[in-house]
């Protein structure tokens, strides 16, 4: 039976909650919509029971997978402004959006085929992630770090042809590159410095 939705869970139920989610994007990303539930249920560390009593059907696992990743990074906002300057704020939100793109892009078998039995994972999550960019943009353009004139829409058309063009895993630095000539196209030239590139650290 599924649980009721209204009802807020317990701490140790919602981390139980969040481990299969977590789990469950990387097995789908691996194996695709034929994954096994119980690898899944393993992998989080929890019983095959705890997986059907939050999710009672494929579909549904499906769906809060997929809505958890855009929670987790639309959620990340205002975490990110209170940690750093708004320039690199919004640099760093661009390479968690990759991640998050990179997960999408592994479960995009099981996404089809839940949209083709008449489903619909992705709900309002563009405009959850419009909101989040344009609470940056807004904190850049304030800071005056980041032209006024740059539209959230453009922003996340942008993110969104740099995951299709760089977002497997083996693309990451190509990508993050990318996203570095973005950002300078979108700055204004003033206030924070430039993002250094990451060098790899010794082995």
């Amino acid at each position: 039976m599924a649980r009721d939705e209204s009802r807020p869970l317990r701490a140790d139920a919602q981390r139980n909650r969040d481990k299969i989610l977590t789990a469950a994007v990387r097995v789908f990303a691996e194996e695709g919509l034929d994954a096994h539930l119980e690898r899944i249920a393993k992998e989080a560390g929890v019983g095959s029971g705890t997986l059907y009593r939050n999710f009672p059907t494929r579909e549904s696992l499906i769906e809060a997978a997929y809505r958890n990743e855009v929670a987790k990074l639309c959620a990340a906002v205002p975490e990110l402004l209170g940690e750093m300057p708004p320039r690199q704020a919004l640099r760093a939100w661009m390479g968690r959006f990759l991640d998050y793109a990179t997960a999408k892009l592994g479960m995009a078998d099981a996404l089809r085929a839940m949209i083709a039995a008449g489903g619909d994972p992705y709900g309002n999550s563009q405009e959850l992630m419009l909101e989040a960019i344009s609470a940056l943009r807004q904190a850049g353009v304030e800071a005056g770090v980041i032209r006024p004139d740059i539209a959230p829409p453009d922003v996340l058309a942008m993110l969104t042809g740099t995951a299709l063009a760089a977002g497997r895993p083996g693309q990451r630095e190509q990508a993050e590159r990318l996203l570095d000539f973005a950002l300078d196209a979108m700055s204004t030239g003033a206030g924070e410095p430039p993002r250094q590139p990451a060098t790899s650290a010794p082995r």
